[in-house]
């Protein structure tokens, strides 16, 4: 609050707060922005995030959209990640849980071609079909994807394809958590129960 008093910033955001600790905060210095991993197959701000959000006036800001790249149809081969990558760390990718994941990959590209948009557009589409205040910020270092995300920015969804794709991907169809236990200890985000 101190340093936008005096000029040297705009505003603030947080990344992966709880609603409880982002309505305390917005209490003493109203902030601008709310980060937090949001898809069809991350939905934990569904729990309070979102709509704190929305009542509070904050951006939401959505990180991962499309799934770690899994709903741009950009992971098949799990093992054939690279070494260091943070994805063969996450649960969903793991040996148990990726083919019960790939399975709704699969079904997801489907509905894609079906809709004539790519798995990314979808998942994208989806994502900023939830509300006004959300914002997407998918990670690319591929000017091509770039351009194909940006390529049906005025898409409004239909809200029977909307219903289709909650039913398809959401957190009892999706195996395995989002990251492991002591990954997920650092999270202030709230969590579903296990199931």
């Amino acid at each position: 609050g101190e340093l936008i008093a005096a000029g040297k910033i705009g505003g603030y955001g947080v990344s992966e707060w709880s609603a409880a600790h982002i309505r305390e905060a917005h209490g003493v210095t109203p902030m601008m922005a709310v980060q937090t991993e949001y898809s069809l197959w991350s939905r934990n701000p569904e729990i309070a995030v979102l709509d704190t959000c929305r009542e509070l006036g904050i951006t939401f800001v959505a990180f991962s959209p499309v799934a770690r790249g899994v709903l741009a149809n950009g992971v098949r081969d799990v093992t054939a990640l690279e070494e260091r990558d943070l994805r063969r760390t996450m649960p969903r990718f793991n040996e148990e849980n990726w083919p019960t994941n790939l399975a709704l990959v699969d079904a997801f590209n489907a509905i894609a071609a079906r809709e004539g948009v790519t798995p990314a557009q979808l998942s994208l589409g989806w994502v900023l079909a939830r509300g006004e205040h959300i914002v997407a910020i998918p990670g690319t270092a591929n000017p091509d994807h770039v351009a194909e995300n940006i390529a049906r920015a005025g898409w409004t969804m239909p809200p029977a394809l909307l219903a289709e794709l909650d039913v398809l991907i959401n957190r009892h169809t999706v195996a395995g958590p989002r990251y492991g236990a002591v990954m997920q200890a650092t999270i202030d985000t709230e969590e579903y129960p296990a199931t």
